[in-house]
């Protein structure tokens, strides 16, 4: 018994044959994730993965550089803890899983540097990845201010990799860059170099020595800036980076500064098949749990949208009205109001709309600026969010009113203030009892467990590009395969889905049952759909049907197969029914076969489609479920 516990506690030193090194052995409860660490020849700390044996990170570096010392060089171990047993149990509101149990082997290494100075990395091993985070445990009044961190991920060069690329500040329409809207590489070797020069954003997509792993981080605070990727040529490896230098909010910090102690972001490794990265729920693992008290105004949901397919002409009373009535219609909760709303309808009807709406059990959602001098943006209400009093001033007039959330747009990137910015409006909304909805904005790296209020992030290339572009309409169905592996697998995404009729003045190359697919493929919080009353009433009975009841806050998920930017099949499940939906990247048919084992119900039906449009085919637990998806089609069951 002696033997097995400490081999289940594996954190003695162990000889390595280099340099006479120690190494230090780290693993989680089965024993399936190994990290090994080791201060390396300058003295740097050190970390390998494991993954049943087989390398999947190598020898890696990790550090900190501040101002005031060198967490980097010349480190001291100072001592390494016993695995500490880590579980917690949460419940969200939104997302691919309800109630959600987090359980690690937590290990310390205690490092001091050659001015004695003291930094803790934190380890923690779960059964589907890898956490770890920098400490630094002394107490100081005076600001500390990181200016380099070493974390890297030293993959081997066979590595194949799916990235999007991080854009160029101050780009793009109207200097909005950067918003985490790119077209992402996939399959590419390990050390691309992007096309814009600026790294890649998280989640970062990974296929090394035939295993999966999904690099993001987690658990952003107030007083450290967003990171990206970027591969160092000289270490052979991808480091963490910090932001560009104008991703600031006017006159604050870009980089990380704060008084001691001080706690970094989590950085998470999530390992294994495409079941376990699309699965996991690491990502609000380890995000800080909710301080709201109450959040029973917190309910998730369908909302009608005007703008995306008809534009800024539709922002009206009369239209609004008309979407009112098409989100009551489809049993849709919500109903969004774009820009430029509180001059093209007004304070006074925005109210009579809000007092309306509340009539036919739907709530309203309003449009706001984010940006002060960040870029030249015109749409407004423009800077009336800048400061705690605007903010204050501005979401008691909506309560008044009778306005239910905000879409916040056109952020100004990852540096330090900027972060607190998001800090900052997600607290004061949550105050103020309003949804919230970040557009233009960074990834929310699991602030939707910190602020249950924030419902979705757009942080994608969405449907509102397919509507103006042809070229993105062209990459749409590579472009949706690749979300539910990367971008999506943590964090809500307000993607915008579905248009099953037409889009004006672009050719659409998905089929209409490939965008049924999408309500229940893609997580957000808030689906804001896409399609309008028009397309909507073209549609069979049973699909209209079917629309009225798709769920946002789904019990649990079960990945079925796909491959990034091939195709995904994916299964979501509320109360007692399943719903599993596929859809087709590529260009050629595909024949998937489901085992309908895992379900509870005996009988559902399918919406396919054949020749003539949608079809609805019964569907029996019974029988293994067979559909061939049409290129770039899809399917949706429900059972």
């Amino acid at each position: 018994m002696k033997k097995i516990v400490s081999i289940a506690l594996l954190w003695l030193s162990l000889t390595s044959f280099a340099g006479n090194k120690p190494s230090y052995f780290f693993v989680n409860s089965d024993k399936t994730i190994k990290v090994e660490f080791n201060l390396n020849a300058k003295k740097s700390p050190s970390y390998s993965v494991f993954f049943k044996g087989k390398s999947v990170i190598n020898a890696s570096n990790l550090g900190i550089l501040r101002e005031d010392g060198d967490f980097y060089t010349n480190l001291k171990i100072v001592g390494v803890s016993k695995a500490k047993s880590i579980k917690s149990a949460y419940s969200m509101v939104q997302g691919k899983r309800k109630n959600i149990e987090y359980k690690a082997n937590q290990y310390t290494v205690n490092l001091k540097n050659n001015q004695g100075k003291l930094m803790n990395i934190i380890f923690q091993l779960s059964a589907d990845g890898v956490a770890l985070r920098y400490y630094f445990p002394e107490t100081s009044k005076e600001i500390k201010k990181i200016t380099e961190e070493k974390t890297m991920y030293n993959f081997d060069i066979s590595t194949k990799a799916w990235l999007q690329p991080m854009s160029k500040a101050k780009t793009g329409w109207k200097e909005t860059n950067p918003s985490y809207e790119e077209h992402y590489a996939m399959g590419v070797p390990v050390n691309t170099k992007p096309d814009i020069g600026e790294g890649w954003v998280y989640p970062a997509l990974f296929q090394a020595n035939k295993t999966w792993v999904l690099i993001s981080e987690v658990g952003l605070p107030v007083n450290y800036c967003g990171s990206r990727l970027v591969y160092n040529d000289a270490s052979k490896a991808m480091q963490v980076t910090f932001p560009q230098k104008e991703e600031i909010f006017p006159n604050g910090a870009l980089k990380p500064e704060s008084v001691l102690p001080w706690y970094t972001p989590w950085r998470i490794i999530t390992v294994g098949s495409l079941k376990t990265i699309t699965e996991s729920t690491l990502g609000t693992d380890l995000a800080e749990p909710s301080t709201l008290t109450d959040t029973s105004f917190i309910k998730s949901g369908i909302a009608s949208w005007s703008w995306v397919l008809l534009k800024d002409e539709s922002v009206n009373y009369e239209t609004t009205h008309r979407f009112i009535d098409y989100a009551a219609a489809m049993n849709w909760p919500y109903c969004l109001i774009d820009a430029d709303w509180d001059t093209r309808i007004g304070y006074d009807k925005m109210k009579e709309l809000a007092a309306y709406a509340k009539t036919k059990n739907v709530k309203l959602l309003v449009w706001y600026n984010s940006s002060g001098s960040w870029n030249s943006t015109e749409y407004h209400p423009k800077s009336k969010l800048i400061t705690h009093a605007d903010r204050v001033r501005e979401f008691s007039m909506l309560n008044e009113i009778g306005i239910s959330g905000v879409k916040v747009d056109f952020f100004g990137g990852d540096g330090q203030s900027m972060i607190a910015y998001y800090h900052d409006m997600l607290k004061d909304a949550g105050a103020f009892k309003l949804l919230i909805n970040l557009h233009g904005a960074t990834l929310p790296r699991g602030w939707q467990r910190t602020y249950p209020n924030l419902l979705t992030t757009e942080a994608v290339k969405g449907y509102e590009y397919i509507t103006f572009f042809q070229d993105i309409a062209d990459l749409a169905p590579t472009h949706c395969a690749i979300l539910p592996f990367a971008r999506n697998v943590f964090d809500p995404m307000d993607f915008t889905p579905m248009v099953l009729d037409s889009i004006p003045n672009i050719t659409r190359k998905t089929t209409p049952a490939f965008e049924l697919a999408l309500p229940v493929l893609f997580l957000s919080g808030i689906q804001h759909m896409a399609e309008i009353p028009e397309g909507m009433a073209k549609m069979p009975a049973y699909v209209v049907d079917y629309l009225k009841d798709i769920p946002t806050n789904w019990d649990d998920s079960k990945f079925i197969e796909g491959y990034p930017g091939k195709y995904v099949v994916m299964a979501r499940k509320k109360d007692n029914i399943w719903h599993i939906v596929g859809i087709n990247g590529e260009n050629t048919a595909k024949t998937i076969e489901i085992d309908l084992s895992f379900v509870t119900n005996t009988v559902g039906f399918s919406i396919t489609e054949n020749d003539k449009g949608f079809q609805q085919l019964p569907v029996s637990k019974t029988n293994k479920l067979t559909v061939t998806l049409k290129p770039h089609g899809g399917f949706v069951v429900k059972i």
